[in-house]
């Protein structure tokens, strides 16, 4: 199968890449900086220039297949808005599909994707759900928890807040995560790929533990020999810092980074089930991090 994946220079995209081609497909990864990637690209896989906010550079007449990646990061403001690349990209990509007559889409959402959620970097990702969800293709939407592995930033960034054996966190960093591998989720793409059962099916997907801030710095600061106590700082504290923050571009973050603080982000019934992939297989953060001493 030819496959073209937005975003493939990624984090995600760059391990799926692997997994896509290691089974046998034609795989081309579209990415702002091709020459860029996040991991090393199998010799068979080709890397290309591709904006989803620019319909220039999009082209899809030779493929069968597009999975698209594409997603601004939750983590801090971001340095075009929400809107430009989760809904006005996603737009451009179903409309080139639609014009190289490509049926068989594949779409990257997140837990909690919402038109009416709190974040509008949850919102976004609802208004381009309904996109796909409406479009005449056939579509599979991917919507996981927080995703970790080499080259992603969620362990980085967890481990940036953190001092050595005493830290502050939002709140106590009592917000739940239900961590997913990326090669784990890597996996369920490429079957959705190639079982048409998951066609028209949107699916909620979550690691094989659910924890907390707390409890993942901890494992953090644990593979490094370390304990750690959590000290909390109020959350009506963060909000006011970071709604002065808001419009200055040289801190990072702002009010969508505070009301993410107050939503779990947790799956209450995991599709993982649908999967041929058990629950037993999924790598937990700890056993990553261990791997990785």
């Amino acid at each position: 199968m030819k496959i073209f994946v937005t975003g493939g220079t990624g984090f995600v995209g760059s391990h799926l890449a692997h997994r896509l081609a290691y089974s046998g497909h034609n795989v081309t990864v579209g990415g702002l900086n091709p020459e860029k990637t996040v991991l090393d690209l199998p010799p068979n896989v080709e890397a290309i220039k591709c904006d989803v906010t620019d319909p220039d550079t999009l082209n899809f007449e030779e493929f069968d297949t597009v999975i698209h990646l594409v997603g601004l990061s939750p983590l801090k403001k971001p340095s075009v808005p929400y809107e430009k690349v989760h809904f006005e990209g996603t737009e451009n990509v179903l409309e080139e599909c639609r014009s190289s007559d490509i049926s068989r889409y594949i779409h990257m959402s997140a837990l909690g994707a919402e038109t009416d959620a709190d974040t509008a970097y949850l919102r976004t990702k609802g208004e381009a759900e309904r996109q796909v969800k409406d479009s005449e293709l056939d579509w599979t939407v991917f919507r996981p928890s927080v995703i970790f592995g080499e080259g992603g930033q969620f362990l980085n960034f967890t481990e940036s807040l953190l001092t050595p054996y005493l830290t502050f966190l939002p709140g106590g960093g009592r917000n739940r995560f239900q961590p997913i591998y990326v090669e784990d989720i890597a996996d369920l793409f490429l079957e959705a790929v190639e079982d048409e059962k998951h066609i028209d099916q949107a699916y909620n997907i979550g690691g094989p533990e659910v924890l907390t801030l707390a409890e993942i710095s901890k494992t953090v600061e644990k593979q490094k020999g370390r304990g750690l106590k959590v000290l909390p700082v109020p959350l009506i504290a963060v909000k006011y810092g970071l709604t002065l923050s808001e419009h200055l571009d040289f801190v990072p973050f702002g009010l969508d980074q505070y009301h993410s603080l107050k939503i779990d982000n947790t799956v209450q019934d995991n599709s993982l089930e649908q999967f041929h992939k058990n629950m037993g297989e999924l790598i937990t953060v700890r056993e990553y991090l261990e791997g990785n001493e």
